[in-house]
């Protein structure tokens, strides 16, 4: 696996940016550019379940390992999702197990620092530049929106 890492400056709160991030009516906002059905669902508890799927429920499995609300998440992949369905033992699945997705906002003077890191395999760099890149930009547009 590789890192990849994304960073954008926003003229907005730290909470404000988070919002916009994790709330249900946004994230498909600025997530749809990996795919245009793009949704999450989470208890927001380290050790518990998140799902990022599309309306094929198609994507990965994942678990919190560190929060800090408004200032960090760290999720780390814990296997596939085919059709709604949690696949953690395949060879596809074993793959991605272990790689983590860290976000990181740091707020000064009512500037917020969004700072991403991803571990993925060289076959998907494209779609995660493509979207980070894009997707922070409409972050960055919700956000300062007053």
């Amino acid at each position: 696996m590789i890192t990849l890492r994304y960073e954008i400056d926003i003229h907005a709160d730290a909470q404000k940016v988070w919002n916009v991030m994790w709330d249900t009516h946004t994230y498909s906002q600025w997530t749809h550019f990996f795919s245009p059905s793009s949704r999450m669902q989470s208890d927001w508890k380290i050790g518990g379940e998140t799902l990022f799927q599309d309306a094929s429920g198609n994507g990965m499995l994942a678990t919190i390992v560190e929060l800090e609300q408004f200032k960090h998440v760290i999720f780390q992949q814990q296997g596939i999702l085919k059709n709604g369905v949690a696949d953690r033992l395949s060879d596809e699945a074993q793959q991605c197990c272990g790689g983590l997705e860290k976000y990181f906002l740091n707020e000064n003077d009512g500037v917020t620092h969004l700072y991403a890191e991803v571990e993925t395999s060289e076959k998907y760099i494209d779609i995660m530049d493509h979207g980070f890149q894009l997707g922070f930009a409409v972050i960055k547009q919700l956000a300062e929106k007053t």
